[in-house]
């Protein structure tokens, strides 16, 4: 699949929302970080500003939820217009029950998981999902340092999708920029949330695309690397 790129609004301008999504409409995903202040030491926005910004902008959410009690919340994102909905691994109390939720009201199903958090054992639950975000920094706050440690997490994601031959995505998010989306890239991750190596760039909108580049680059010579040298005739 290509790859695709996911701008945060978390480092956007909250009072021009609007503005903000479009300049970014290049963009596969327009990515939304939902904090409760509970699960997470912070709080951003919620149901109706979801509603608001799918009104706004023809760019599909891919709403990353990082508060409690995701069973009860994560189907109202989808109402309010949602493509996707990402919930934790460490607060959703059925995640199998939950993903099918998600898919069966139309959105595509993803877990999310802290830098603590193994992959092994959700093995089981992969067929059930549309995407797994590893998370690359310690979720909550935008602007931190990529998590390096975070590279053979991926490595080890992606070695669990092939295995099972699914037709998933690897998201990963924190810390994604020029200078690291093609580490991720060549671990295995095909989908980049990008905050302020996006939004903080004079053009958003080149960004998104420079980024996409590096990546694809990354992909293509990690692919190379891996069928080894061919032989010439």
């Amino acid at each position: 699949m290509a790859l695709q790129i996911s701008p945060s609004i978390l480092s956007a301008d909250f009072a021009r929302l609007a503005e903000e999504a479009k300049a970014v409409e290049g963009a596969d995903w327009l990515h939304v970080d939902v904090m409760d202040n509970h699960f997470v030491p912070n709080l951003t926005l919620g149901v109706p500003v979801v509603e608001a910004l799918g009104k706004a902008t023809d760019t599909p959410l891919d709403c990353h939820l990082m508060i409690e009690d995701p069973d009860r919340w994560a189907p109202q994102y989808v109402e309010a217009g949602a493509g996707s909905v990402t919930f934790h691994a460490e607060a959703a109390a059925a995640p199998v029950r939950l993903a099918r939720e998600i898919r069966a009201k139309g959105a595509r199903a993803s877990m999310a998981l802290k830098p603590a958090t193994p992959i092994d054992p959700f093995e089981d639950l992969l067929p059930e999902l549309d995407m797994v975000l590893v998370m690359t920094v310690e979720p909550g706050f935008g602007g931190q340092a990529f998590l390096d440690i975070m590279l053979p997490k991926i490595r080890r994601t992606r070695e669990l999708i092939s295995k099972h031959g699914l037709e998933m995505w690897l998201q990963v998010d924190g810390g994604v920029s020029a200078s690291t989306i093609e580490r991720c890239a060549e671990a295995g991750a095909d989908v980049f949330v990008a905050g302020s190596a996006v939004y903080g760039a004079d053009d958003p909108a080149k960004a998104v695309r420079e980024l996409r580049d590096l990546a694809q680059g990354a992909t293509s010579a990690a692919r190379r690397a891996a069928d080894g040298p061919t032989t010439a005739r």
